[in-house]
């Protein structure tokens, strides 16, 4: 099994401290700062020895250059994003594998939110890192790409084995959720989801991970039957002030 460990940066990101106990070996998934992984990884007695980034933005990228210098550690980065993450040292692609240890992830190209925004699917852990593409009950804006890219990335992450346990990258979930019981007013998973959520937000506690089975009940992003409807509920999204 993997060891992940929640880091939380900045405002609401989340940053994934990845460790696999057989080979010894760690990596860090989008980190936004390098001081609290750093530091979380030496209290743990971990040696980084990769960062994997989901896409360029710098709330995910902002910590590679002093994690790399401190550790030596490998980047890996998304190609169609080489120009923007000058850090990466490989670059993958739709298909290619990334390891840790024994654990295999196969990179899955996700575009909408970021033009080259890739995916890590670990499916013997039943792991995903998935960045800004999914979150719980919501979707990344589509700043660089479109709703039909968006629409093909739900349904390919919906159609995951609904034990994956999905692992994005900010605390959305009490927001997105607000705005979900709109979209769905009549969906009762919503509604139950959104009291443990209110719940554990009040005690300070995270809301992610999430898994596949648990968003295809209560996302309705990733329930949207087709193009236009995440289109609209998109749109809808981004004005939405709740």
């Amino acid at each position: 099994m993997l060891d992940i460990v929640r880091i939380p940066a900045l405002s609401d990101n989340y940053i994934w401290l990845v460790h696999d106990p057989a080979s010894g070996e760690t990596m860090v998934v989008d980190p936004a700062q390098a001081e609290p992984v750093l530091a979380e990884a030496e209290a743990r007695g971990w040696k980084i020895d990769a960062i994997w980034n989901t896409h360029w933005h710098p709330d995910h990228t902002g910590g590679n250059a002093a994690i790399k210098a401190a550790t030596g550690c490998t980047v890996i980065a998304p190609a169609a994003e080489a120009a923007r993450i000058p850090t990466a040292d490989r670059l993958v692609s739709e298909g290619d594998e990334v390891r840790l240890g024994d654990h295999v992830a196969r990179v899955m190209e996700v575009p909408a939110h970021t033009a080259g925004h890739i995916a890590y699917h670990f499916a013997d852990d039943d792991v995903v890192f998935v960045g800004d593409t999914l979150f719980a009950m919501g979707c990344g804006r589509l700043f660089e790409g479109t709703a039909a890219q968006m629409f093909a990335n739900m349904q390919r992450l919906g159609a995951l084995p609904g034990e994956t346990r999905v692992y994005c990258a900010h605390e959305y979930t009490q927001s997105n959720g607000r705005y979900a019981l709109i979209a769905e007013p009549d969906n009762a998973a919503i509604r139950d989801r959104m009291d443990a959520v209110d719940r554990a937000r009040a005690a300070g506690e995270a809301t992610v991970p999430t898994t596949i089975a648990l968003e295809a009940a209560t996302n309705p992003f990733l329930r949207a039957g087709s193009v236009e409807v995440l289109a609209e509920r998109r749109a809808a999204k981004d004005a939405f002030r709740g």
